[in-house]
């Protein structure tokens, strides 16, 4: 009898369980079935927002209890538009980050560290160097995942190039050489020798990169160069090359405005640009020459190159679909259908893998990118560090008072001067 009641008990107990485990299961399954909305922001261009979104319905095809919803912008109104989001915790579940916001977006505690969902394999990495995802690190956080990269470069127009008699070896121009070169097609060819090297918060720092000194200092509290004469060399330079005609004045390149259209390269008015290598997708199909790209002056002296996320993707903290984020930035960088949409307008592919795979379905001129990169990943695995807080604030400083020079309101002396006392203020103020 007592054998009886303990088996009988024994199957109560074991069915009792196995009903709580089947519910349990089952309400799992319920969840992972529930339809989970998040939002995905980014800026760019009508050709970006058209590719963006075809990923996205790919994404959702793959993942139909996740559903998107995009918010895309300008450049300039996708930052305006995110400040008050930030302030009011509703940033966007993905928001494609720049290097110059990201420590100041990082820092504030707003955005999530990615490590654990690399960890856990939820973004895999077996095919992207460590150095590229590294290169999204605040201190030990990965408060951004790098989704393209791209290396500065001189884009060259080849028809004025042959026209003007000119060529670039760029192994071993020096700047001296860039102004000559620039003088030289103005006379010969009748148009400018660059586009005037704008905007200053992207060219001045390289410039003191290839006379051995950084823009920041390690902390990121002050200035790092101390030598006020290569910020004046600098522009003096600018200012003999407008005056020769051989750069656009202030008021031209104000006119042309900040769109690929006008851009001086696209509507023939200048043999050379300088520019981030993906920028050359946009250019390559809007102009009727042949463009080259060309490594930068002085690049090899003091290991001046430097490779830069084109951009990341951060999750917020606030974000209540955190891991979902994950899976679509996953699938952005490494899916190969997605990025034969994408054939690297947002830079070169970090993952080697999909970087290999597009290859048969990007054109000439796509393929000068890749090349291009992979010529300066074989020169050089460093990666320009994201900017301290504070730098989008120093950055608008910068370009105020480049303009101020350029228009000749201020002699380079005072505006060196100006720009550091002012520059070390906000990173001080931001400490």
């Amino acid at each position: 009898m007592k054998k009886y009641l303990f088996f009988t008990l024994t199957l109560i107990v074991m069915f009792t369980l196995t009903s709580c485990n089947s519910e349990e299961q089952s309400q799992r399954d319920v969840m992972e079935e529930e339809d989970i909305t998040i939002k995905v922001a980014w800026w760019g261009g009508q050709p970006r927002h058209e590719y963006t979104t075809k990923i996205i319905e790919m994404f959702e095809a793959e993942h139909p209890n996740i559903n998107i919803e995009p918010e895309f912008a300008n450049w300039d109104d996708y930052w305006n538009n995110l400040e008050p989001m930030a302030a009011g915790n509703q940033l966007p579940d993905v928001l494609q980050m720049d290097m110059a916001f990201l420590s100041q977006y990082g820092e504030k505690g707003l955005l999530e560290d990615l490590s654990p969902y690399v960890e856990k394999g939820i973004i895999d990495v077996s095919s992207i160097d460590k150095s590229i995802v590294n290169s999204g690190k605040v201190g030990d956080k990965l408060f951004g995942f790098t989704i393209g990269i791209n290396v500065l470069s001189v884009i060259s127009n080849d028809i004025l190039m042959n026209i003007a008699g000119v060529t670039i070896d760029e192994d071993s121009w020096t700047w001296d050489d860039m102004e000559q070169i620039a003088v030289d097609i103005k006379k010969t060819a009748g148009v400018y020798g660059s586009n005037g090297m704008h905007p200053p918060d992207i060219f001045f720092p390289y410039y003191l990169r290839t006379k051995g000194e950084q823009f920041y200092n390690n902390e990121g509290t002050a200035l790092a160069y101390s030598d006020d004469q290569l910020f004046i060399d600098y522009f003096y330079r600018q200012l003999r090359l407008i005056d020769e005609g051989a750069f656009p004045t202030p008021d031209e390149v104000v006119a042309a405005g900040r769109t690929m259209e006008t851009d001086f390269i696209v509507t023939g008015s200048t043999a050379i640009t300088w520019n981030y290598s993906n920028q050359y997708a946009s250019f390559d199909p809007l102009t009727n020459a042949p463009l080259t790209l060309h490594l930068p002056p002085e690049h090899l002296e003091n290991k001046a190159l430097f490779l830069k996320p084109s951009m990341l993707f951060s999750v917020p903290k606030s974000s209540k679909h955190k891991e979902e984020a994950a899976k679509f930035i996953h699938y952005f960088v490494s899916n190969v259908e997605a990025n034969k949409l994408m054939k690297g307008e947002r830079g070169v592919p970090v993952s080697s893998k999909v970087s290999e795979a597009i290859k048969p379905v990007l054109t000439e001129g796509e393929m000068k990118i890749l090349n291009y990169v992979e010529k300066a990943k074989a020169m050089t695995d460093e990666f320009y560090p994201p900017d301290p807080v504070g730098s989008s604030q120093v950055m608008k400083v910068l370009k105020d008072i480049s303009d101020e020079i350029l228009f000749r309101k201020i002699t380079p002396e005072e505006g060196a001067k100006k720009f550091r006392k002012q520059a070390n203020e906000i990173l001080q103020d931001n400490q």
